[in-house]
């Protein structure tokens, strides 16, 4: 700075010399910064565009790629609800319609009684009475031929009349009597028809409603297979209500896990010992753990075999009776290490009873004050704590299911939004690019205001002198 300022006897005109100096060089060389400025600004603009560009592709590559994922889960859900859909339609009319042969068969030996029992009990007219025919045969008799007997034929008619008439309506009686009967007796089979009837209409409008519930379905499974967007759209919004019901089952499932954690490890440390590590570790939480992780495997396994998970295709691909071995092996296992796990809480619990006691003997409070008598309820609960968790936590499987194809969802929705903000910041920096090359170069102007202004300056002038003497030769 003295050599710089020493040039001249005054450093007040060194100052200005330099600056002359400075300015003049930055004003000489403006034409070629503004041009590397440019350049770099430019070069800037393009790789940002490119950049920007490529994270584009990567996102709609990300985004097609997330939605088929999203489609092939929901196509295999979806066809999962419609296979049991189909199942339960199966089952009704096995049970319910399959014996509609023999249904039909009571239903029309039934129908046929009745119209015989009501054939018999139509009211049948009684045949009219002799005594017609005979006062047809009197009305021709002539008056001179039977003007001597016709008063004692009419009398034994009259007793005949009388006589049928009272048979007749006797007769008449004991009809109607078995028609009533038969009539009564109808009552039974219509009301069995009536039930029958009742039943299969039941039948049927269950049947006509599943078929509705498949045709919504089916409906919504060929929206999936054409892949429209209203079907992506709410399967996405299942995903992530999948995804976050799912994790909080799965933190409770852990919090489940941390509780049988807590009953076995400190017996495992009587039967392992206590001071033996693993890795820096101690071998009664290792070996703790492990027994829950089994436990977990076993379930998960067990969820496999019964097929109401399908984590391990090759599970679900085997026979139906390796599967039932399968099921009955794993449950087997799962079950005596439940027993274990209930032997090992009520080792600890002992274990907890007989510290006290030592506890209270070196206080000299002697082993009355260290028992209950109701040690048993803590006792009986944590066996049972400890034989329940295990089958609790086999449940496990089907939120872990749900939360592994829903996180591949997820994943991909959240790696679509960061592509997608880093596409645009790239190319708000592409476009930024370009305004900061200007403000470079203006800024760049800044110390040449001088020479600047001068220039323009110079430049009106010359054009102020050249319009007169071109006026001035116009005119002449």
């Amino acid at each position: 700075m003295a050599f710089m300022l020493g040039i001249t006897p005054w450093p007040v005109a060194s100052a200005l010399l330099w600056i002359i100096l400075i300015v003049s060089a930055l004003y000489l060389a403006r034409a070629t910064a503004h041009k590397a400025i440019q350049a770099m600004a430019r070069a800037l603009h393009r790789g940002f565009r490119t950049a920007s560009k490529a994270v584009s592709r990567s996102q709609e590559n990300l985004a097609a790629r997330n939605r088929d994922v999203l489609l092939a889960a929901g196509r295999e859900a979806k066809e999962r609800v419609i296979e049991r859909e189909f199942d339960r339609i199966n089952d009704t009319v096995r049970k319910d319609l399959g014996n509609y042969s023999a249904l039909h068969r009571s239903l029309d030996e039934s129908i046929k009684r009745i119209e015989d029992d009501h054939q018999q009990s139509v009211n049948v007219p009684p045949d009219p009475p002799g005594w017609v025919e005979a006062v047809k045969a009197i009305a021709k008799i002539d008056e001179r031929e039977g003007r001597f007997g016709v008063g004692n034929i009419l009398s034994d008619i009259h007793k005949s009349l009388v006589k049928a008439h009272k048979e007749a309506m006797a007769a008449y009686v004991a009809a109607s009597k078995q028609r009533h009967q038969l009539l009564r007796e109808m009552r039974p089979g219509w009301r069995a028809i009536q039930k029958t009837l009742s039943r299969v209409g039941k039948n049927v409008d269950s049947l006509l409603a599943r078929s509705v519930t498949i045709d919504r379905l089916m409906q919504e499974y060929e929206d999936i297979v054409h892949g429209q967007d209203r079907a992506v759209s709410v399967l996405s919004s299942s995903s992530l209500v999948n995804f976050f019901v799912s994790a909080l089952v799965l933190t409770v499932a852990i919090g489940g896990a941390a509780i049988n954690f807590s009953l076995i490890a400190r017996p495992m440390a009587e039967m392992v010992g206590g001071t033996s590590l693993i890795g820096g570790y101690r071998t009664a939480d290792i070996a703790a753990l492990v027994i829950i992780m089994v436990e977990i495997s076993m379930g998960l396994f067990l969820m496999e075999s019964l097929r109401i998970t399908r984590l391990f295709p090759v599970i679900g691909a085997l026979p139906d009776k390796v599967r039932v071995r399968m099921a009955v092996i794993t449950f087997t296992i799962l079950f005596l290490l439940a027993s274990v796990e209930a032997g090992l809480a009520y080792m600890r619990e002992v274990l907890l009873h007989d510290e006290l006691a030592t506890s209270a003997l070196l206080r000299g409070e002697g082993t009355a004050t260290a028992t209950s008598e109701y040690l048993w309820i803590t006792t009986a609960a944590q066996m049972g704590m400890g034989f329940i968790l295990p089958f609790a936590l086999t449940f496990v499987a089907i939120p872990l299911e749900t939360f592994v194809h829903s996180l591949r969802t997820v994943v991909g929705m959240v790696g679509i939004s960061l592509l997608r903000f880093t596409s645009i910041t790239l190319r708000l920096l592409a476009n930024a690019s370009l305004h900061i090359g200007t403000l470079l170069e203006q800024l760049y102007d800044l110390p040449l205001f001088v020479p600047l202004w001068l220039e323009q300056r110079i430049g009106h002038g010359g054009n102020d002198k050249g319009r007169p003497a071109l006026s001035g030769r116009a005119g002449s």
